[in-house]
C-alpha cells in the first residue's frame, strides 16, 4: 500500500503498461455496435497548449465512458502537416519543411502520451508524408474526373521586390510584404479551384439533418452559403452589343435603378471607358488594387468610385443611366456588377450622395405620399414611378416585374448563393503537389494513377523570393507528357492545406491501406464520425469543405453516408488573467505586476486586469507541462473539465487546480484506508440493509445515474465531477466501513472516475486485487429502487414553530402521519392536558398540531 499520492509515478507507470499492451487498439469485434470519436487533428507547431489539452481531453472521456458502455471505439489522432509555418522556418533557419515537421510531431506525440489519452496510435496519420498525400492527390483527380476541378484567372498578393506570391497571414494590416516592406499587389494568375457552388443547394438543405450540431453553427454555414432568392437583369451598353448584367433580390426597385456599377477588374471596364475618362479610371484601378478584399467590402469604410464615361439603358424605362466603377464592387462575387437603387439601398444612397448622383423613389410606405428622402427607404410598400406597375404592393411586384422581364427578354429569376467556388491553389512548396502535368499539345492532363504520389522533391532552396521553388528543379518540373510522350512541365501549384482535412476522418477508418484511400466496408462501417470535437473557429470552412467532400465522395459510389459529423461539440477557449496598459496598449507579464495593486512597472499607469485567451503576445499562456510537472495529468484533465461547461470559455485559476489535486488525493487516502481495513464482499439483501447503509446505497446509485446522464446529450462534465465529489464525501462520512455496501461504494467510485482521471483509476482498480484493466470494466448502472427513500423525516410543529423531528415510513398516508406524530415523545410533551384543535399534515414534509395559545 501507498501512503502518498503519487501522481508522476503512478501515470507514468500506467502509459508505458498501456503503451506495451497495445491497450488503446481499436477493437475489431463487429457484433458490438461502434462509436467513433474524433478530435479536430493539431498542426504540429511543436508544442501544445490548453486548448489542445482541453480539446483532447473532452473527446477522451467521451470514448473510454463508450468503451466501458459495450462499444466498439474507433479514437485516433494525426497531424495536419503542411502548411506555411514549415516554409518560413526552412527560410528563416535553413532547416527542411520535413525535417522541421518530424520533430515537432515527436515532440508534440510525447507531450500528448502524457495526458492518458486512449487514442490509438496505430492508426496515426500525418499529411505531410507521401502515403498520406498520394491519396489527396487520387481524390483530386476524382473530382477532376467528375468535372469538378478546373482553371480560370483569379487575384492573388503579389509581391513585387520578392516577385512571389503571399499568402493572406503574410501581408500585414496596412497592405505591405512581412518579408520585403514592399506594398503588396492584387495580381492575376491562373489557378485551380473546386466546384463547391455545384454542391450549395444541398449543403444549405442537409443542415437540418445535423440535428447533432450547435445552432449558431449550423447558422453560420447557411450565412456563408448565403442562398438569395431574386432576378438576372442584363443593361445594354449605348454604342455597344454587349449588356451590363446584375443579379438582385429587389427587382421591384428596378424603376428607381440611376446608376450601375461594375468591378474595376470587370472586362467590361476598359471597353466603356471614354477617352476623356482613361486617366481617371486607371489611376483607381491601380488605387484599388492595392486593398485586400476585406478593405474593400468593409461596411465602416467609405465605398469609393469613379465615373467611365459610359452609359447603359435601364431597360425598363428607356432612361441613359452612368456607369461606374467602385472598390466596393467584386469581379469574384456574383456578376460582377451591380444596379445602384439609391432611394432603397442604405450603402446606394451614400454612394449616390457621395457621388452627386440622381435618386428617384419607386416604392413608398402604405398610405403615404412621395417626399423627399433623408435616408433609404428598404421596407416593402407601394409601387410608384413604376409605369403599369404603380399602385402594386412591392412583394407581389418582385415577381410580377420577373415576369414581365422574362417575355420582354429582359431577364429571368434566378438563385444565387453568396458561396464562390474553392481556390485551392497555393505557390508554395510545402502542400500536397497538384497532379497535373501541361502538354503543349494536349493541353491539362492528370497524371496516371499509377503514377502517384507526386512526390515533393527535397533538394530545395529556400529563398521566400521569386516562383515557387518547385518551378526551379528542372527534373522534377520538366517531364514527358503521359498522352503524346513530348515534353511538357508539371503543376507547380501546391494544394490548400484545408484540402487535406477534409477527408482525414475518413483516412483513420483504413490508415495503413497501401492500396487504397480506404476500404469500402471500413469506411461504411466507421463513418459518420459519432462526436467530433473541435474550436468554434472552424466552423465555417474545415466543416463545409469536409462535408462537400463527403458528399462528392457519395456520388462517386465511394460513401453510403451524406453528412461525416452526427453530433458536433465546439469547445470554448482556455483564457487566464491579463494585465495591460490602457494608455499604451501593451500587455505586461503577470510575474512584473503586484496582483493586489496592478500598475505597469515602467510607467506607473494604472493596468486593466481581466480574462483573455490564453496567447504567447499577451504573457497570459500557461503551459501544460509544468501543471502536468506540478500535478499530473489526472488533475490537469478533472480541472478543465470541472472549471466550466464543455461548450463555454474556461478561466484558469491555479486555486482550482490546486483543488482538483486535493480531490484526487482525498479519493487516494479513501481507497488505502479501505485496503488497509477491507470491508465484507459478502452481499447483504436489501432488506437486511440498516438506514445508514440504504443512504450510502442511495448515493451510490444516484452519483451512477447523474453522471451518466451528464456524459450523455449535452454533455455536463463540470456537474459530473461535483457528483463524483459527492460520492465520495458520501463514502467519507460512512460509519460502517466493513459492509459490503461500503465496498460497494468504494469499487463505483473507481469506476465512475475512470473516464475522468484515468491513471489514478487504473491504479485503484489493481491495487483492490482486479487484474484486468478498470477501463475494459463495464460502466456501472443505477438500481432504481435503490434511489426510493424507504424513511423520511417528518417536522413536528406546535403552532407552526418546528419542535422536533422523527423518522416515518415513506409511503405513510395522512392519517399515519398524524398518527406517528401524536405517539410520538415530541407531541406528547407539547399535547399533555391540551386540547387540539386543529391538525395540519403536508404529506413527505410536516405535522403541525394547532393548540389554544396559554
Amino acid at each position: 500500500m501507498q501512503s502518498e499520492y503519487q501522481a508522476k509515478k503512478i501515470e507514468g507507470k500506467w502509459q508505458e503498461n498501456w503503451r506495451e499492451n497495445n491497450a488503446d487498439k481499436t477493437p475489431e469485434d463487429k457484433e458490438k455496435p461502434k462509436f467513433y470519436a474524433l478530435s479536430m487533428f493539431p498542426y504540429p507547431s511543436g508544442k501544445l497548449h490548453m486548448g489542445h489539452v482541453r480539446n483532447y481531453v473532452i473527446t477522451d472521456v467521451i470514448a473510454r465512458l463508450k468503451g466501458m458502455q459495450g462499444y466498439r471505439v474507433l479514437h485516433p489522432m494525426g497531424w495536419d502537416a503542411f502548411g506555411l509555418p514549415a516554409e518560413n522556418a526552412a527560410i528563416d533557419r535553413g532547416i527542411p519543411p520535413a525535417k522541421w515537421t518530424d520533430q515537432n510531431i515527436a515532440q508534440m506525440k510525447q507531450q500528448l502520451q502524457q495526458l492518458g489519452l486512449s487514442l490509438d496510435w496505430n492508426r496515426e496519420v500525418a499529411t505531410c508524408k507521401p502515403e498520406y498525400y498520394k491519396w489527396t492527390q487520387w481524390i483530386f483527380l476524382q473530382f477532376f474526373q467528375a468535372g469538378l476541378a478546373y482553371q480560370k484567372e483569379a487575384t492573388v498578393n503579389w509581391d513585387p521586390i520578392d516577385q512571389t506570391v503571399l499568402a493572406n497571414e503574410q501581408v500585414d494590416s496596412e497592405g505591405y510584404s512581412w518579408r520585403s516592406g514592399a506594398k503588396v499587389e492584387r495580381k492575376l494568375l491562373r489557378q485551380w479551384f473546386f466546384k463547391i457552388t455545384d454542391y450549395a443547394e444541398e449543403l444549405l438543405n442537409d443542415l437540418d439533418k445535423l440535428e447533432g450540431w450547435p445552432e449558431r453553427v449550423k447558422l453560420m454555414q447557411a450565412n456563408w452559403i448565403g442562398k438569395s432568392v431574386g432576378a438576372y437583369l442584363e443593361f445594354p451598353i449605348v454604342g455597344m452589343e454587349e449588356k451590363v448584367a446584375v443579379f438582385t433580390t429587389r427587382p421591384d426597385t428596378v424603376y428607381g435603378v440611376t446608376y450601375v456599377v461594375l468591378a474595376p477588374e470587370h472586362p467590361l471596364t476598359p471597353k466603356v471607358t471614354t477617352d476623356d475618362r482613361q486617366e481617371a479610371v486607371k489611376a483607381f484601378i491601380e488605387e484599388v488594387s492595392q486593398q485586400s478584399e476585406i478593405d474593400r467590402t468593409a461596411e465602416d469604410k467609405p465605398k469609393r468610385g469613379t465615373l467611365t464615361g459610359g452609359k447603359a439603358i435601364n431597360p425598363f424605362n428607356g432612361e441613359e443611366i452612368p456607369i461606374l466603377i467602385a472598390d466596393y464592387v467584386l469581379y469574384e462575387y456574383g456578376t460582377g456588377a451591380v444596379m445602384g437603387v439609391p432611394a432603397h439601398d442604405t450603402r446606394d444612397f451614400k454612394f449616390a450622395k457621395d457621388n452627386n448622383l440622381p435618386i428617384k423613389v419607386v416604392i413608398i410606405p402604405e398610405k403615404s405620399q412621395e417626399q423627399e428622402l433623408k435616408e433609404a427607404y428598404t421596407d416593402s410598400g407601394v409601387m410608384i414611378n413604376s409605369d403599369k406597375f404603380n399602385g402594386k404592393n412591392s412583394i407581389e411586384g418582385k415577381q410580377a416585374i420577373i415576369e414581365y422581364a422574362e417575355k420582354q427578354g429582359y431577364g429571368k429569376a434566378r438563385i444565387q448563393y453568396r458561396l464562390r467556388d474553392w481556390l485551392i491553389s497555393r505557390q508554395r512548396y510545402w502542400g500536397a503537389p497538384i497532379p497535373i502535368i501541361h502538354c503543349p499539345n494536349c493541353g491539362i492532363v492528370p497524371v496516371p494513377e499509377s503514377d502517384l504520389p507526386v512526390k515533393l522533391p527535397e533538394d530545395v532552396e529556400f529563398t521566400g523570393r521569386g516562383a515557387s521553388p518547385l518551378a526551379k528543379i528542372e527534373e522534377w518540373y520538366n517531364v514527358p507528357c503521359p498522352i503524346c510522350g513530348e515534353p511538357a512541365h508539371r503543376e507547380t501549384d501546391t494544394m490548400d492545406t484545408f484540402i487535406d482535412s477534409s477527408w482525414y476522418f475518413l483516412r483513420y477508418t483504413d490508415a495503413n491501406n497501401p492500396d487504397q484511400a480506404f476500404e469500402f466496408d471500413k469506411v461504411n462501417d466507421w463513418m459518420p464520425v459519432d462526436q467530433y470535437v473541435g474550436g468554434i473557429e472552424h466552423a465555417i470552412l474545415h466543416l463545409l469543405y469536409s462535408r462537400f467532400f463527403t458528399k462528392v465522395l457519395r456520388d462517386q459510389g465511394l460513401l453510403k453516408f451524406d453528412e461525416p459529423f452526427l453530433r458536433l461539440l465546439t469547445q470554448g477557449m482556455v483564457q487566464a488573467i491579463t494585465y495591460k496598459n490602457p494608455k499604451t496598449g501593451k500587455y505586461i507579464p503577470p510575474e512584473k505586476v503586484n496582483s493586489d495593486s496592478p500598475i505597469d512597472p515602467e510607467t506607473g499607469d494604472k493596468l486593466k486586469v481581466f480574462y483573455e485567451k490564453m496567447s504567447k503576445s499577451k504573457y497570459n499562456g500557461v503551459d501544460p507541462q509544468e501543471v502536468l510537472g506540478k500535478y499530473g495529468a489526472d488533475t490537469a484533465r478533472m480541472f478543465i473539465l470541472f472549471k466550466a461547461p464543455p461548450e463555454k470559455d474556461l478561466e484558469w485559476d491555479d486555486a482550482d487546480v490546486e483543488g482538483q489535486f486535493r480531490f484526487l488525493n482525498r479519493v487516494w487516502l479513501l481507497v488505502q484506508d479501505f485496503i488497509a481495513n477491507p470491508a465484507s464482499s459478502k452481499k447483504k439483501q436489501k432488506d437486511d440493509l440498516s438506514k445508514p447503509e440504504k443512504d450510502l446505497r442511495r448515493a451510490i446509485h444516484t452519483a451512477i445515474k447523474e453522471i451518466s446522464e451528464d456524459l450523455e446529450g449535452e454533455y455536463q462534465f463540470n456537474t459530473a465531477v461535483s457528483e463524483l465529489m459527492k460520492l465520495s464525501n458520501a463514502i467519507k462520512d460512512s460509519k460502517f466501513k466493513n459492509s459490503p455496501i461500503y465496498r460497494e461504494a468504494i469499487e463505483t467510485l473507481i469506476l465512475l472516475i475512470a473516464p475522468f482521471a484515468p491513471h489514478i483509476a487504473e491504479e485503484l482498480w489493481h491495487q483492490l486485487g482486479f487484474t484486468t484493466s478498470v477501463h475494459y470494466e463495464k460502466w456501472p448502472t443505477f438500481d432504481p429502487n435503490a434511489l426510493v427513500v424507504d424513511e423520511i423525516t417528518l417536522v413536528i410543529q406546535i403552532l407552526g414553530k418546528t419542535r422536533g423531528t422523527i423518522q416515518v415510513p415513506a409511503s405513510s398516508t395522512k392519517a399515519e402521519l398524524e398518527q406517528y406524530a401524536r405517539d410520538s415523545d415530541v407531541a406528547k410533551r407539547y399535547l399533555e392536558g391540551k386540547e387540539v384543535k386543529k391538525v395540519i399534515v403536508v404529506p413527505g414534509k410536516l405535522v403541525n398540531f394547532v393548540i389554544p395559545k396559554s
